[in-house]
């Protein structure tokens, strides 16, 4: 499972750790096959590990059937724009789960869901939120016919004083080069997260999953 044509052939994914592997056995997601080191030994479970130092379990998982993300009325969403790190990734799906944000848009150049570093990062979140790949404009296009489009640049307005609704679909671009102009063209509010103080000479830019965590910080403190 180790390369993505397998995982999408099989339609299935590898965790590995003991929490992982007991997230999974309650997530109600099907367990193919477990294993753990008391049981196979170091040298097999060496063989079948997919991390340098492995861990003492691992399981097997199938994919969830793919359900269409629907944005619900005051309800947060996420949509990532060209986000390719895998660390990245699978950090911002923890901070979804942690704020309580349960679905997510991906662009169709996001990294693989499943790709192991993803998993790891998710430290169980990916048992929790829903992630859609597509088009990632024309999601946009549609569902912001019914709901706000939120996306974060640098010529934003100040997130802290911008009028925020409780429910909306929040876009965050890539680590290089941001939002793209397709999915920027269907945000009808940009938002700015400002330095400190908000004249300092700072870095380029924040990271995507540090931003992200800012961001939806400020929504659900507004509507906690």
């Amino acid at each position: 499972m180790g390369q993505k044509k397998f995982r999408d052939e099989r339609g299935l994914f590898v965790v590995e750790g003991e929490k992982l592997v007991d997230e999974a056995l309650r997530s109600g997601f099907e367990i193919v096959a477990s294993y753990r080191t008391a049981d196979i030994g170091e040298e097999t479970m060496a063989r079948i590990s997919q991390l340098t130092h492995p861990s003492p379990a691992l399981a097997v998982v199938r994919q969830p059937v793919a359900v269409p993300v629907t944005a619900e009325r005051d309800e947060l969403v996420l949509a990532l724009d060209g986000v390719r790190d895998p660390g990245n990734l699978g950090t911002i799906l923890r901070i979804a789960d942690w704020f309580g944000i349960r679905k997510v848009l991906a662009s169709r150049d996001t990294v693989e869901l499943y790709n192991p570093k993803v998993v790891q990062a998710t430290m169980g979140a990916i048992f929790r939120v829903r992630v859609q790949y597509g088009d990632l404009a024309a999601m946009l296009e549609a569902y912001g016919r019914q709901t706000p489009v939120y996306g974060t640049f640098l010529d934003g307005d100040d997130i802290y004083e911008a009028p925020l609704t409780r429910g909306g679909i929040l876009v965050m671009g890539s680590e290089a080069r941001g939002i793209s102009p397709e999915a920027a063209a269907c945000v009808s509010c940009r938002l700015f997260i400002p330095p400190f103080p908000k004249d300092a000479r700072t870095g380029e830019s924040l990271n995507v999953a540090v931003a992200s965590a800012i961001a939806c910080s400020e929504f659900r403190r507004r509507y906690f």
